[in-house]
């Protein structure tokens, strides 16, 4: 149940996203006067739309995308003077102009999207990506300076161990009848109580409850904690065992031959929940930064990772745990968040909640790649064309026709058939060799 519950999360969460994408398109390009004919959010068949004005507005079944149609993308031939060329890429190219001229109603043809400045055709088409960084900077921003972030284990209970196993003992190993059960567990302890006195020691954090628990040297002792606003007494009997030694910083201390060093040291059977420390304003755009710094560089490399992720596919190796996953492997991590065990309700709807945040910053980020027909792609175009017209301005010529960016469908075309490869290749591998959390 939790499993799926994740899964609708992520769904609402993309489907929010996509929708708020298109709006960063469709709100600007409206108040600079361009018609905007439909807005819809994904594709394929149309589930449901409805008119409103002169826009339709609609849900397709498939939520991979959307799209806003902006009446008059590409000029007509007679504006840019271009002349019929032969051949299939030709006539792609013209039809491409005659769907686009089409759509301007008789006496509109002020309202083309090509017949906007320079400044405003960026800012039109960037206006989706935008939307999406903004989406990510609320959500992370909520995250940090609400709910924070991991700094340490505090004195409250997160769960109790059931018996006292081996420090070797696989990490799905379960209690059996010969295992001693855990001291905690004996003496009545419960995940969400707070460790207030161990041996009449106080325990104001964590490191103080280790401290006066090696103390104790596994002497039978009294430990308060308070449960539910008042104070309990517990008795409890601590056991020697045989346990990993970590040094000051939290690392695993190993020996020669690369294995854990154990130390018999006095064992209680709980582990601390984490304490959290809300960060201030300031840490909100330096942490959305640093992950869409991340993300560019996962996109950079992403010819790379598909040779690997064919390779892992193809044969018997594993993916790389960091490396980039497609719809199916998102899905897959916030079910598995979802449906985590031994993590509060809290936790794993902040893990949800920077999920989606990570995923607003991917489109984001993978929207600016300059090539058609992703809005990168259309921002480059607008940029040449104002290049080109300041140019001209300078040399005291001409203004310059719009720039013909409908001779770059054909480009357009073959990145659209690349993503669909690439969303093949992902969906395979997340479904054969899926990586975890």
């Amino acid at each position: 149940m939790a499993y799926a519950l994740g899964l609708v999360v992520m769904l609402l969460g993309l489907l929010v996203s996509i929708a708020l994408h298109e709006v960063g398109h469709m709100v600007p390009a409206k108040r600079f006067g361009v018609r905007v004919s439909a807005y819809m959010v994904g594709f394929g068949p149309t589930l449901w739309s409805r008119t409103r004005g002169e826009t339709e507005y609609g849900l397709k079944a498939i939520p991979l995308g959307g799209y806003v149609r902006l009446v008059g993308m590409f000029p007509p031939a007679e504006v840019v003077g271009a002349r019929p060329r032969a051949g299939r890429v030709g006539e792609l190219v013209s039809e491409v102009r005659a769907a686009s001229a089409e759509e301007i109603h008789p006496g509109e043809e002020h309202r083309a999207f090509y017949r906007l400045s320079t400044p405003k055709k960026v800012v039109v088409m960037l206006g989706g990506p935008l939307m999406n960084l903004l989406i990510a900077v609320v959500l992370l921003g909520a995250v940090l300076m609400g709910y924070g972030l991991p700094a340490g284990a505090s004195t409250t209970v997160s769960s109790v161990s059931a018996c006292v196993l081996p420090a070797d003992a696989p990490a799905d190993r379960v209690c059996t009848e010969s295992d001693p059960p855990a001291p905690a567990a004996a003496a009545g302890l419960e995940p969400g109580d707070e460790l207030l006195t161990f041996a009449g020691t106080p325990t104001p954090t964590w490191a103080d409850f280790q401290q006066a628990v090696r103390a104790g040297g596994g002497s039978p002792t009294q430990l308060v904690v308070e449960r539910d606003g008042a104070e309990v007494v517990l008795q409890i009997d601590p056991v020697l065992a045989e346990r990993p030694v970590f040094d000051e910083e939290g690392a695993l201390v190993l020996d020669a031959d690369g294995d854990p060093v154990l130390r018999e040291t006095p064992f209680v059977g709980l582990t601390p929940a984490t304490a959290r420390e809300r960060q201030p304003a300031s840490a909100v755009l330096p942490a959305v930064g640093d992950a869409t710094w991340q993300t560019l560089g996962a996109i950079v490399t992403l010819p790379v990772q598909l040779v690997g992720i064919v390779g892992a596919v193809v044969g018997d190796g594993e993916r790389d745990a960091s490396g980039v996953v497609g719809p199916v492997g998102v899905g897959r991590f916030a079910g598995e968040v979802a449906a985590a065990e031994g993590v509060s309700v809290a936790d794993r709807m902040v893990s949800l909640v920077s999920l989606v945040a990570a995923l607003n910053i991917a489109l984001f980020a993978f929207n600016l790649i300059p090539l058609l027909p992703l809005d990168g792609g259309h921002v480059a175009g607008a940029l040449w064309e104002g290049a080109r017209r300041q140019v001209a301005r300078l040399r005291g010529r001409s203004r310059p026709a719009p720039s013909d960016v409908a001779r770059m469908m054909p480009l357009a075309y073959g990145v659209f058939i690349a993503l669909i490869v690439v969303g093949v290749v992902l969906l395979y591998a997340d479904l054969v060799r899926p990586i975890t959390l």
